[in-house]
C-alpha cells in the first residue's frame, strides 16, 4: 500500500521544485510528482482513492495510486482486463466520465468491477500519448455514492490527466508499437464486417404500440466483454469513428425493411457526425424514417460544425435526438445548442422515479421544456410498471426499456412485423 502524501491541515504537499517524471522502461509513472497530483485530485473531489493506469494488450496496469487502497482492493502494480472496466466504457461513450450511485445505476450495478472494488462513485479522464490517443486513465473512486460530484469534478480530473499526459512524451518505442498492433487488429476485424444489428422497441406507453426501434450493434466474433470491449478498444487506438461508420452502415441496411411509419434511431458520436462518409450514408437513406441520437457522454468540441451537419440532416428529413439527457457533459446547455427533435431521458433519471420526488420534479421540468420547444420526450431504461405509470402521470408518453422489450436480432424483429 502507498503511504499517504497529504497534510491533514493543508491538503496535498507538492514535491520539491524541479521534481520531474519520466516513464521507466516498464512504463511506470510512480514518482512523487504523480502521487501528488493524485492526492490533489482526491482532496479536490473528496474521493477515497486515485490511480493512473496504462493500457497494454487489452489490460490496464495501475502504475501509481494513492489513498485508502486496501479498503477498495487496489494496489500499485496490479493489472486487470480493460474489458468490463469503467475506463473502457467512458472512452467509448457508454458511461459518462462521472458516475454517482454506481450500485443503483443500471449501467454499472451488475458489472463485476462494481462489487469487486466496492465502487459507489467514479470520475475518470484519459491519459494521452504523443499522438493524442488514449494510452491510459486517471481514475478517482469512492465507496460512497458521490452526490457532491459534478461537471466541475470532471474538468478537474481532465486537467490533471493532461498534466500527466505531458510526461508521456518520452515514452519508449514499445508504446507506439503496441498501439499500432492493436489498431491493426481492430481494423482487420472491421474489414470483415462482422456486425449484427439488434433492435429495441420504443413504445407509446399509453397505447402500448411500437413507435420505432433503436439500432444496437453486436460483434459476436470479437469476443471480450460484448460490444463495449470493441468500441472501447477502437476509441483507445484512434479508430472509433471507423467503427461507428461500419456499425451505422449495417444498421441502415435494416432501415428500409421496417414498416414505413416506424423510426429507426442510430447512435453516433459528435466526432462521427463530422465524418463526411458517415453523413453521406445517412443522406443516402434519408427516405426512411431515421433519427440520429447524439450521446451526451462525450464533449462536443465544435458545436458550430456539428450544428451545420444537423441542419443538413434535418432538411433531408432525418430527426436529431439527444441521447442520455441529464447524464453527461453539457446537460441543458447541450440540449439548448442542438435544439433536438427528440430528448431521451437518461435511465439514471428514470430509475426509481416513482419513489423519488426530486426525480419527479426534474421529469416534470423536462416535460415542460419539451412542450415549449416541440421536442418529443422518450424515457430510457424503464424496467418497472410503477416507473412507467409515474412517467405517464408526469406527461411522458414514450418509453424504452426491458419492461417493453429487450434488444433482439433485427431478423426476429422484422419477422414479427411481417417483413
Amino acid at each position: 500500500m502507498v503511504a499517504e502524501r497529504t497534510s491533514a491541515q493543508n491538503g496535498p504537499v507538492p514535491p520539491p521544485r524541479g521534481t520531474t517524471t519520466a516513464a521507466a522502461s516498464d512504463g511506470r509513472l510512480a514518482d512523487d510528482w504523480v502521487h501528488w497530483l493524485l492526492d490533489a485530485a482526491r482532496a479536490r473531489l473528496g474521493m477515497e482513492i486515485a490511480w493512473v493506469s496504462l493500457f497494454s494488450e487489452g489490460r490496464q496496469l495501475i502504475t501509481s495510486a494513492t489513498g485508502d487502497l486496501d479498503a477498495m482492493n487496489v494496489q500499485e502494480g496490479m493489472s486487470a482486463p480493460l474489458a468490463g472496466s469503467y475506463c473502457v466504457r467512458v472512452l467509448s461513450g457508454q458511461l459518462p466520465p462521472v458516475v454517482t450511485g454506481a450500485a443503483r445505476d443500471p449501467r454499472t450495478r451488475d458489472l463485476s468491477v462494481t462489487s469487486d472494488l466496492g465502487i459507489g462513485s467514479y470520475v475518470g479522464a484519459p491519459v494521452r500519448g504523443q499522438d493524442s490517443r488514449p494510452v491510459g486513465m486517471l481514475c478517482c473512486l469512492s465507496r460512497d455514492p458521490g452526490t457532491q460530484l459534478d461537471g466541475e469534478s470532471v474538468r478537474t480530473v481532465e486537467l490533471l490527466a493532461d498534466l500527466i499526459s505531458d510526461h508521456l512524451q518520452h515514452a519508449g518505442p514499445e508504446t507506439g508499437r503496441d498501439l499500432a498492433a492493436r489498431r491493426a487488429r481492430v481494423r482487420a476485424f472491421l474489414e470483415r464486417g462482422a456486425v449484427e444489428i439488434h433492435l429495441q422497441p420504443v413504445v407509446d406507453m399509453v397505447t402500448g404500440a411500437v413507435a420505432g426501434h433503436e439500432a444496437l450493434s453486436r460483434f459476436p466474433a470479437w469476443g471480450g466483454d460484448g460490444p463495449a470491449d470493441l468500441f472501447s478498444e477502437a476509441a483507445a487506438t484512434g479508430v472509433g469513428v471507423e467503427l461507428e461508420e461500419v456499425a451505422v452502415r449495417a444498421a441502415l441496411l435494416e432501415a428500409g425493411r421496417l414498416p414505413g411509419d416506424l423510426t429507426l434511431a442510430i447512435n453516433l458520436s459528435a466526432d462521427a457526425l463530422l465524418c463526411p462518409a458517415v453523413v453521406d450514408v445517412l443522406l443516402d437513406h434519408a427516405g426512411c424514417p431515421l433519427a440520429v441520437e447524439i450521446t451526451e457522454h462525450s464533449p462536443v468540441e465544435d458545436y458550430p460544425a456539428v450544428i451545420a451537419i444537423t441542419r443538413r440532416l434535418r432538411r433531408a428529413g432525418v430527426a436529431i435526438s439527444v441521447d442520455d439527457a441529464g447524464a453527461g457533459y453539457a446537460s441543458l446547455q447541450h440540449i439548448l445548442r442542438l435544439n433536438p427533435d427528440v430528448i431521451k431521458l437518461d435511465s439514471g433519471l428514470v430509475m426509481g422515479l416513482h419513489t423519488d420526488r426530486a426525480r419527479q420534479a426534474m421529469t416534470s421540468a423536462m416535460v415542460a421544456f419539451a412542450g415549449e420547444t416541440g421536442a418529443r420526450l422518450v424515457a430510457e431504461g424503464v424496467e418497472e410498471a410503477a416507473e412507467r405509470d409515474t412517467l405517464i402521470a408526469r406527461g411522458v408518453r414514450y418509453g424504452q426499456g426491458y419492461l417493453f422489450g429487450r434488444p433482439r436480432p433485427a431478423g426476429d424483429v422484422l419477422a414479427a412485423h411481417g417483413r
